[in-house]
């Protein structure tokens, strides 16, 4: 590897959370983060979008990683308390315990489909 290659600023372009069925997923995560995430046509699939102004996804359908794939970290509109309270009353596990590193605090939630999330809240800055 050469001394001249550097961490790019973006490194992330989108995400894809797959789901069994898009219109469940797409209401799993409107009630958990408040979302308009409208079914459109995308290319060859149909999906659900979210974000802007930066790194979004897609909820697609597709095979599910069952609980034993990556972690997706998306930011919560308030607190990480309040959003998994609103994942377990839509279906979801958790797995493990809250944490808190130095940019904030999260939770690992499993959705409906078992893809796991973090549910992120950002460090109060200049605090």
């Amino acid at each position: 590897m050469s001394q001249d290659m550097q961490t790019p600023a973006l490194t992330t372009v989108w995400t894809e959370i797959p789901v069994t069925d898009l219109e469940a997923g797409a209401a799993f995560y409107r009630q958990v983060f408040g979302w308009e995430m409208p079914i459109t046509q995308m290319g060859p699939e149909r999906v659900a979008a979210f974000g802007s102004g930066g790194v979004g996804g897609n909820l697609v359908a597709g095979p599910v990683a069952g609980g034993k794939g990556p972690v997706i970290h998306l930011l919560v509109p308030e607190t990480v308390e309040a959003a998994t309270e609103r994942a377990l009353a839509a279906g979801a596990t958790t797995e493990g315990p809250l944490l808190s590193i130095p940019p904030g605090r999260y939770q690992v939630i499993h959705d409906p489909d078992g893809n796991r999330i973090g549910l992120f809240e950002p460090a109060m800055q200049g605090t």
